[in-house]
C-alpha cells in the first residue's frame, strides 16, 4: 500500500510589512482583502497542527497543489522556502503552485527559483521558471505529474490557464507512465472542472484537459483553490471515471465560512485494472481541538461502488 498525502492553500502569514511601491500593483487589493477577511480566517496554529499531523501519518509522499503564500512578495516566497525545508526533503515533498503564487508578473518565476528542488522532475536539475512545467516524479507504484496553472492575472480575477504547450508535454508523460503500469496522479492548483468555482477564478483550458484525461487516461486528479473537500469524476480512458479531488484550505480556521482546515491522506493498493484507492479527510471538528479523522470513502475499488 502507498499513503499520499496532500494539502494545498496554506496562505502562510502573517504579511510582511508592504513598501508602498510594492502596494502599487495588483497587491493593494489582495492587501485590503488580506486586512478584511484572510487575517481573520487564516489561523497560522491550524497549518501547524495540519503539518504536524501529516509528518505524524508518516505518508509515503506528500503533494501541496499550491497558494503557499498571500501576495507572492520577497520575503514570503522566502519564508515559504524555509517553511517546506521544515516540512521535509524535496525527495518526499512534490509541490505546484496556485494564483496567489503567481500574484504579480514575475513573481512566479521567483517562487520557481526559491521552491524549484520541489518541483522539479526525476534526475532533472531545480526548475527556475514556470516555462520549466510540467514535471514527472516516480514514488513506489506512482506517476506524479506537475502542472502549473498559475498565471499572474489584471485585479479581481484568479484565474488558472492550461495551455497547449503544457497540454503536449503531459500527454507524453502520461503515456510514458502507461506503459510503465503506474498509477498516474496529476497535480494542478486551478480544478478542471466546470462550475467548481466562480468565473473570475475558472481555469481557461477545461476541455482541454479533460480530452486528454480521457484520450490518454489518469488514476487520480488533485487540485485546491476552492477551498472546499469535494469530489468530482471526469471521463477518463475506455470510458473509466477519474477522481478528481478537493480540500479545504490547510490554513483556514474553524468557524469560519469555509470548512475548517484538513488534509486528504489517499491510500492507494493493487495494480492496473484492479486499483483500490480510499481517501480519508483528516483535520479539526472543533474549535481547538487535534487533528482527527473526519471521513473516509472509497474512491476506486474492485468490491465497493464509488463514492
Amino acid at each position: 500500500m502507498f499513503r499520499l498525502a496532500h494539502f494545498s492553500d496554506i496562505h502562510l502569514g502573517p504579511l510582511p510589512e508592504l513598501t508602498y511601491r510594492e502596494l502599487v500593483s495588483k497587491r493593494i487589493t489582495g492587501y485590503i482583502n488580506w486586512q478584511r477577511r484572510r487575517r481573520v480566517n487564516l489561523d497560522n496554529g491550524i497549518i501547524d497542527q495540519i503539518s504536524d499531523d501529516i509528518v505524524a501519518s508518516a505518508p509515503d509522499h506528500i503533494a501541496l497543489t499550491g497558494d503557499l503564500v498571500n501576495l507572492a512578495l520577497d520575503r514570503e516566497i522566502e519564508m515559504a522556502r524555509l517553511w517546506l525545508e521544515g516540512l521535509g526533503t524535496p525527495q518526499n515533498i512534490s509541490v505546484v503552485p496556485g494564483n496567489h503564487d503567481a500574484y504579480v508578473p514575475h513573481a512566479l518565476n521567483k517562487a520557481c527559483c526559491a521552491w524549484g528542488a520541489y518541483m522539479a522532475s526525476d534526475g532533472a536539475e531545480p526548475i527556475t521558471n514556470r516555462h520549466q512545467f510540467p514535471f514527472l516524479r516516480v514514488r513506489g507504484p506512482l506517476a506524479i505529474i506537475g502542472i502549473s496553472s498559475a498565471r499572474a492575472t489584471a485585479p479581481f480575477l484568479a484565474s488558472g490557464y492550461f495551455t497547449e504547450k503544457q497540454e503536449r508535454r503531459v500527454c507524453e508523460l502520461l503515456e510514458e507512465a502507461g506503459r510503465r503500469s503506474l498509477f498516474r496522479v496529476i497535480l494542478i492548483h486551478h480544478p478542471p472542472i466546470r462550475g467548481a468555482t466562480g468565473q473570475h477564478k475558472r481555469l481557461f483550458g477545461i476541455s482541454r484537459f479533460q480530452n486528454m484525461v480521457r484520450k490518454h487516461g489518469a488514476e487520480l486528479v488533485l487540485h485546491g483553490h476552492t477551498h472546499l473537500p469535494t469530489v468530482h469524476r471526469i471521463d477518463g480512458k475506455n470510458g473509466i471515471s477519474v477522481p478528481v479531488v478537493g480540500v479545504a484550505a490547510a490554513g483556514q480556521a474553524y468557524g469560519a465560512a469555509l470548512p475548517a482546515a484538513h488534509y486528504n491522506l489517499f491510500e492507494i493498493m493493487g495494480a492496473p485494472g484492479t486499483w483500490q484507492v480510499q481517501l480519508i479527510r483528516r483535520g479539526v471538528a472543533e474549535p481547538g481541538g487535534k487533528v482527527v479523522q473526519l471521513s473516509s470513502q472509497w474512491l476506486i475499488s474492485t468490491d465497493r461502488a464509488p463514492a
